[in-house]
């Protein structure tokens, strides 16, 4: 994709956009983007072909939703919008060109939409979705009422965009179509840089240029932050510092600007001691569980404070942080056995998740039931994605998603499920989506941790699930699970 074409944050404003129309409107990037253009007041309308949970939402805020793909959709329209995944020859794209009308990627709509702002843009190979909800909660927390546009839904708040009247717009940049280089941000977190989306950069040298040409972009009169345990990170820092920029870090390692110390975690959370330039910041704690989660918190609030946000905001904020759906997302228990949803499938992440959740499982045995996502990731990290699914006890695998994608022989899950080091009678390949929650019932027993793990379409799995899993004791109800990990009746 050649962003140079595409038009830079500061160039419009979202009102110049007119009626707006969103193809592959039920996505989670798109859904994202059509709330907040909602909640700005502005016109929207969408086409989908499958009926996403996002869509009640958009529709209940003044959103017209087509359930096809056709011309007429575009009738009184002024703005096309479109994401990598929609082809250049998709039949409205086809029809918007035909009209003269105005077509934009996705982020260029989103970069419209921060012009006048002060954007706070959090890229990263992985625990972008995560930490762009925290600095977002800590900034609501502030009184600041930012604007924001996240890759997923604050589980409590159950929205990943809002329109806000403060200065602030934070946003979740993604890499991996380059189109994160037309923001222009106040200031810019990179979480970490990992070989990924190697169909866009070719290599993990060409990745590390563009995180460096992202973080370059940032204001003068604003700030950069990295990772320092994160190799990557440490490296983009070195590169930028070159350049004569000032940076700031965070992480465990002894030169970090923000030094985690005592970092705890178990089923019930996560907590560490921070402390800045000498100063003691307390103890953070988070009520969701994992390392991983600790280290995108300490990115929050080393944000916060560079922000000159007050400390105690951060401290409650994440103290109440309730999760991002999709991220360790508890969906409920059946039958004594606990199901979570994730998203993760970068093998970096999947590791992470599955380390966690098998604290979690404690006695109980980790069943991971998994869809890869990209064609392209799951050929040239296979080796990775595998040695990451070894961490379950037992696997349930589906076909690669791949949107787009066309699959050449041998590849795939077929190539995928012979790479992971589980015996042969502890995983399994199924064929088709409806089978899966029998499989699963088969395989789980009381006290056992089930995970859903990948694709978007994997996270309509949990309620089918929970179902098969009741139909074992004969329809029994099902149960919801609270925030400290307690079972509570669903619904």
């Amino acid at each position: 994709m050649n962003t140079a074409q595409f038009t830079p944050a500061g160039t419009m404003t979202a009102e110049d956009l007119g009626r707006i129309h969103l193809i592959g409107v039920g996505g989670v990037g798109m859904a994202g983007l059509a709330r907040l253009f909602l909640t700005r007041g502005l016109p929207v309308s969408g086409s989908e072909l499958r009926e996403w949970p996002s869509l009640a939402g958009l529709r209940a805020l003044g959103g017209t939703i087509h359930m096809s793909h056709e011309a007429a959709n575009l009738d009184g329209v002024d703005t096309v919008v479109y994401s990598s995944a929609i082809p250049q020859d998709h039949l409205e794209m086809v029809e918007a060109r035909r009209r003269g009308l105005r077509v934009l990627h996705r982020s260029e709509a989103l970069a419209a939409a921060m012009t006048g702002r002060r954007t706070v843009a959090v890229a990263g190979t992985h625990g972008k979705t995560s930490t762009t909800s925290m600095i977002t909660m800590v900034l609501q927390q502030a009184g600041t009422d930012p604007s924001f546009v996240i890759g997923g839904e604050i589980s409590e708040v159950g929205s990943g965009a809002h329109h806000g009247t403060g200065e602030h717009f934070v946003v979740e940049a993604d890499e991996s179509d380059r189109s994160f280089l037309i923001y222009r941000p106040y200031v810019s977190i990179v979480t970490n840089v990992e070989a990924d989306h190697l169909n866009t950069y070719g290599d993990l040298a060409n990745l590390e240029a563009a995180f460096a040409e992202f973080a370059a972009l940032t204001d003068p009169d604003g700030f950069v932050v990295t990772c320092a345990d994160d190799p990557g990170g440490r490296r983009l820092a070195e590169t930028l510092r070159a350049g004569g920029r000032r940076v700031w870090t965070y992480g465990e390692s002894a030169d970090a600007d923000l030094r985690m110390s005592d970092v705890t975690s178990s089923a019930q959370g996560v907590r560490y001691l921070a402390e800045i330039e000498g100063r003691s910041l307390g103890e953070i704690r988070l009520p969701v569980p994992g390392r991983h989660m600790a280290l995108n918190s300490a990115a929050a609030v080393l944000a916060a404070y560079l922000l000159e946000l007050p400390v105690a905001a951060a401290e409650a904020a994440l103290g109440a942080f309730p999760g991002v759906r999709r991220r360790f997302e508890r969906k409920g228990v059946a039958d004594g056995v606990l199901v979570y949803d994730e998203y993760a499938y970068h093998p970096t992440s999947m590791t992470l998740a599955l380390q966690t959740l098998r604290e979690v499982a404690g006695d109980g045995r980790l069943i991971v039931v998994f869809q890869p996502y990209r064609l392209y990731r799951t050929r040239d990290l296979q080796a990775e994605i595998a040695a990451a699914l070894g961490i379950a006890d037992e696997l349930v695998l589906l076909e690669v998603f791949g949107p787009g994608e066309l699959r050449q022989p041998g590849e795939g899950s077929a190539a995928l499920i012979e790479a992971v080091p589980l015996p042969a009678e502890r995983k399994v390949f199924v064929d088709a989506w409806d089978d899966v929650p029998a499989e699963v019932a088969r395989r789980a027993r009381p006290g056992d941790v089930v995970v859903t793990m990948g694709a978007p379409p994997i996270s309509l799995m949990g309620d089918p699930l929970l179902d098969a899993l009741l139909a074992r004791t004969g329809g029994a109800t099902a149960l919801g699970v609270g925030p400290d990990g307690a079972a509570t009746p669903a619904g």
